[in-house]
């Protein structure tokens, strides 16, 4: 990555960006003429804007501070070359405005303003963002979205399952999985007992069949269970606004299924179009879910980190210490990509199950009184500086030569685990 100073631009500029508009505080390098205006937040109009600046700057870059990483502005403002985008983090301009006004005042030019202020005097501790391949970010959008919807599916199954169990809880025993294709056109085709009740044992085999559900005792004890089951209530004040919502609820979970299958099948194709691959694909327990998060989370760009510890801290993993005085404390690093450190941390936890040295670990934690969340983080600490090697290297992971490295280093880790 780059090293800018403010010697490499023309100028400066900070924007406090809103829905509608967005405020800009612009100095030209050199010069304390600090220049505001106001534009709309519509395409044309940032068009316009950036079009200008390229014609007041000719051949020259322009430093551009804002409180985003991603969303509309930063989409429309990374497409222009003369633009470097430095993304300042939302909190630390709060605590640089109340560090010079002590009121707490906010103002919107006035924020430009101190974005301006803060890219000018350390530009040397922010880093500009480098966009990846577009083939890597759109796979990054993919995964994103794919992961806010899962969320969507399991608080939608949640209220699916409370609204049954006002009036029809026996569908919710019927069927162990409640996220799939079959319970919500069972549920939709009868959505109360006694309609399910009153059909027939053919068509209900039949139903079954259609879905794959082939196992004849399983579907005879299902339609055995349906006939013997004794409504909940027979109070119509209950059941009709249950059962309302029920028809309501039961197509979106089915249709967030078909998004969800429609997402893993563009992952699964963008994600075997890339070079990389093989690296991910090497590694314990990614899988088809874990691997493409795992690719986008370093990305193809080798000269982005330098050592691990860039992107053990980047991503949240690596903890943060305190000191004052003769006190040291330990916490969570509280400001960092959410998803990203989610993609470690969880696929962390699956490689006890497919990795040997992960387990010892764990296991070794374990016995020294380690919380699981604690030794799971630092498993996934470990794993980003394994992985980091491999991809810097372009080695795939190779378990067996990683268990020879303890072997030689004389790992207690190995010790731990003969013993038990």
């Amino acid at each position: 990555m780059k090293d800018f100073s403010v010697d490499d631009f023309a100028a400066i500029v900070g924007i406090d960006w809103a829905d509608k508009k967005h405020d800009i505080c612009e100095l030209p390098v050199g010069t304390r003429d600090y220049q505001w205006s106001v534009i709309s937040s519509k395409p044309d109009q940032l068009h316009a804007w950036a079009m200008a600046l390229e014609k007041r700057y000719p051949d020259q870059l322009v430093a551009v501070a804002c409180e985003l990483k991603k969303g509309p502005l930063i989409y429309a403002l990374s497409q222009y070359r003369n633009l470097v985008l430095f993304p300042i983090n939302p909190l630390s301009l709060a605590k640089y405005r109340k560090a010079f006004f002590l009121s707490g005042a906010k103002d919107d030019p006035g924020d430009a303003f101190l974005q301006t202020e803060m890219l000018e005097k350390h530009m040397d501790r922010l880093k500009p963002i480098e966009p990846e391949s577009p083939e890597v970010r759109a796979l990054a959008q993919l995964l994103e979205y794919r992961r806010k919807l899962v969320q969507d599916r399991v608080d939608l199954s949640n209220s699916i399952g409370a609204t049954l169990k006002n009036y029809y809880p026996q569908v919710l025993d019927w069927f162990k999985e409640k996220d799939t294709h079959i319970f919500c056109d069972f549920v939709i085709k009868w959505p109360s007992l006694p309609q399910a009740k009153r059909a027939r044992k053919q068509t209900m085999i039949e139903f079954f069949n259609a879905h794959n559900a082939r196992y004849t005792q399983v579907n005879l004890a299902r339609i055995d269970a349906i006939k013997a089951a004794v409504a909940l209530t027979d109070d119509a004040a209950i059941i009709q606004p249950n059962l309302m919502l029920i028809e309501i609820l039961m197509p979106q979970l089915k249709q967030l299924l078909d998004g969800i299958k429609r997402l893993d099948d563009e992952i699964k194709r963008r994600y075997q179009l890339l070079d990389d691959r093989y690296l991910f694909d090497s590694l314990p327990g990614a899988g088809p879910q874990f691997a493409p998060r795992l690719l986008v989370a370093f990305g193809t760009n080798r000269d982005r980190y330098q050592v691990a510890a860039e992107l053990q801290k980047y991503s949240g993993v690596a903890p943060v210490i305190e000191r004052s005085g003769q006190k040291s404390w330990t916490h969570w690093r509280y400001s960092c990509p959410t998803f990203l450190r989610q993609s470690f941390v969880e696929w962390a936890g699956l490689t006890v199950r497919y990795s040997f040295w992960a387990r010892a670990y764990y296991q070794q934690q374990e016995a020294r009184g380690k919380p699981h969340n604690t030794i799971i983080r630092a498993l996934a600490f470990k794993w980003i500086r394994i992985i980091f090697r491999c991809w810097k290297d372009h080695k795939p992971y190779d378990e067996s030569k990683y268990l020879e490295a303890l072997k030689k280093r004389n790992s207690p880790l190995l010790k731990f685990a003969v013993l038990s």
